[in-house]
């Protein structure tokens, strides 16, 4: 961590959401010269500053990534970029498909062209395991952005700026995630909703998803995909495990908190799928990670050992059983 960040100039993109926070908390405590939070909610970043007082090289901009000039200006100096921010719920992009655009494409490549005219060590990029073989506009919105990310290693010309991205899954905990929702409809009384029983996801915690970010930092040589090794969780089994471990302690009988099914939302998947069967040819396996290399041969050193043969879709691999689930959460201290 010191060696990434220590005595340098970090920009968080959308900073004061889940992600971002943590990302700074984590990078404060490397002793970088400054962190500069970049978002559009002066109350999110007044929040902000009140929850993290006393940290002198924290900085707080107002802008929006769909604006370039503004962003030049936060760059001035910077060495690392985490672009966090986004329009990540699917619905809202089903409903507003050329808002996802304005941000999710044109925000990320905005960011680009910002970082190569301030010439940026590193600028790292999130995106979703919604982005393969995507079916909604979230999804494509973000496989996009991975292909611009990808892309500006290859016409970034003499800059030093190396580009990359990451796929998260469902961060439990996260704002949009599903574990906040379950827990209030539970706090309420139930009924508790679930859009399929047979859906399924992949899930990481939230310092597991920061850790990610650090690791593609530190291994990322130019245009790869830097994607977990997740468990897959049913939403199902994650529903009855929460009702019946939280539901006592908010004062309600487990056994009368109903799960009702509403059907899939527009634009839901019934199951997610972190690395796409084109990919698999140019993925290695690397510890915990698979990389994926970007389709032109560049990126982390040579060719090793691949991902193909293993599933890579959270409906062709073995669920965690409930008892699972219920140490994974508490484990996290995610309830």
């Amino acid at each position: 961590m010191e060696g990434l960040f220590k005595g340098r100039t970090i920009l968080i993109t959308g900073g004061t959401g889940t992600i971002g926070r943590e990302v700074a908390r984590q990078v404060l405590e490397a002793g970088p010269a400054a962190v500069r939070i970049y978002s559009r909610d002066e109350s999110k970043q007044f929040d902000m500053q009140q929850d993290f007082s006393g940290c002198a090289n924290l900085r707080f901009f107002i802008g929006d990534i769909r604006d370039k000039e503004r962003l030049l200006l936060a760059m001035e100096d910077v060495d690392t970029v985490f672009h966090t921010a986004a329009l990540k719920h699917v619905g809202a992009c089903e409903y507003n498909p050329f808002e996802a655009v304005k941000t999710n494409i044109y925000g990320t490549q905005n960011v680009i062209d910002a970082a190569l005219a301030r010439n940026v060590r590193r600028v790292i990029v999130t995106s979703s395991d919604k982005a393969v073989n995507p079916v909604n506009t979230m999804g494509v919105s973000k496989l996009m952005a991975e292909k611009l990310t990808t892309a500006a290693n290859h016409y970034k010309g003499k800059k030093r700026t190396v580009f990359a991205s990451v796929r998260f899954g469902n961060v439990l905990g996260s704002r949009g995630s599903v574990l906040p929702l379950i827990k209030e409809q539970i706090k309420r009384g139930g009924p508790v909703t679930l859009t399929h029983p047979d859906m399924t996801r992949f899930v990481l915690s939230l310092p597991e998803a920061v850790g990610l970010l650090f690791k593609a930092t530190a291994l990322a040589r130019g245009g790869e995909v830097f994607v977990l090794k997740m468990p897959v969780m049913r939403v199902a089994d994650l529903m009855h495990v929460l009702v019946e471990n939280l539901a006592p302690a908010l004062g309600h009988d487990p056994s009368q908190i109903k799960i009702h099914v509403t059907g899939a939302k527009p634009g839901e998947k019934l199951y997610e799928e972190l690395i796409s069967e084109e990919e698999r040819a140019r993925t290695l396996l690397k510890e915990d990670l698979y990389v994926v290399l970007p389709s032109t041969g560049q990126g982390t050193e040579t060719r090793g050992p691949q991902a193909v043969g293993a599933s890579l879709a959270s409906n062709g691999v073995s669920y965690l059983s409930n008892p699972e689930i219920r140490s994974y959460l508490y484990d996290r201290n995610l309830v």
